[in-house]
């Protein structure tokens, strides 16, 4: 009698079902691989650089967010101390062949403020989520952060000023969990920036805020601000390495201000080099 080794080498159809399993536990592989690139990662890997990007996939609506609306199921009150208050670079040429432009976080101009005022009350956003651990929670899974960290945290932001709409994904908070959508924040909107220059927070919710999804295509929802350009909306990317410090443009004056990482404005001062470009157009 054959050797059941023998059998299966002559009869290539006994090797199917074998091949099949192999191949069904090697696409589960490649489907966890590719989950875990996705963002379903530890929530410490979103502490850095803007967080995670969420999945890549099918096209998503965007919503358009004024810059002092709290937008659909807020975190919490707001905590932005500079509301209506836009500082927009000037208007240069028209982007040639790109729908949504990359601009690193550390860039001169990329973002604004008022000298020795930070545009968010820090202390006011801690004890706004403090108060409701359900929040902290959900605030933490949805920002990548430890939930025993979000006050440290917190405190370790720099609050500071949109100067172009930018994408973001952004997290609401419904029925004890937070929920991503794709949003574009107004010009002006005041924002609370990692060191590693992504937005993390926006004030006006408390909402945190994550490197936008993938796929940047979207049906925009909401009502248009006057001068809102979908050709014009930026993303920023976050640095590779940590910065001290953020090179911002003064609202009042137009004139630069070097914000240190971290500080809610005591510290500002006029940067020891200055940017050799006009602070209106740098960004």
């Amino acid at each position: 009698m054959s050797s059941p080794h023998r059998r299966t080498r002559r009869n290539p159809t006994a090797s199917r079902p074998t091949l099949r399993a192999a191949a069904a536990r090697s696409a589960l592989a490649a489907l966890a691989a590719s989950l875990l690139l996705a963002g379903c990662t530890s929530v410490w890997e979103g502490s850095r650089g803007g967080a995670q990007p969420a999945a890549a996939g099918a096209q998503q609506d965007v919503l358009l967010q004024p810059l002092a609306g709290q937008g659909p199921d807020p975190f919490t009150e707001s905590s932005a101390r500079i509301a209506g208050r836009a500082s927009a670079p000037a208007r240069g040429p028209e982007p040639e062949g790109e729908r949504v432009r990359e601009v690193t976080g550390s860039t001169p101009g990329l973002y604004g403020g008022t000298r020795a005022e930070g545009s968010c009350d820090v202390e006011r956003q801690v004890a706004f989520l403090t108060a409701d651990p359900d929040r902290t929670g959900a605030f933490a899974e949805a920002a990548g952060i430890p939930e025993s960290n979000v006050s440290d945290w917190l405190r370790g932001l720099t609050p500071v000023t949109l100067r172009s709409d930018t994408r973001v994904t952004n997290h609401g908070y419904r029925d004890g969990r937070a929920h991503a959508y794709q949003s574009v924040l107004q010009t002006g909107t005041a924002v609370l920036v990692d060191q590693y220059g992504s937005p993390r927070v926006r004030c006006a919710c408390g909402n945190p805020l994550r490197t936008p999804a993938a796929a940047r295509e979207g049906i925009h929802q909401g009502e248009p601000w006057d001068d809102f350009d979908p050709d014009r909306v930026i993303v920023v990317r976050p640095t590779t390495t940590v910065v001290t410090s953020l090179v911002i443009v003064n609202a009042a004056d137009r004139s630069w201000i070097e914000r240190a990482t971290g500080s809610d404005g005591a510290q500002d001062r006029k940067p020891a080099v200055e940017p050799d470009c006009d602070p209106d157009a740098c960004a």
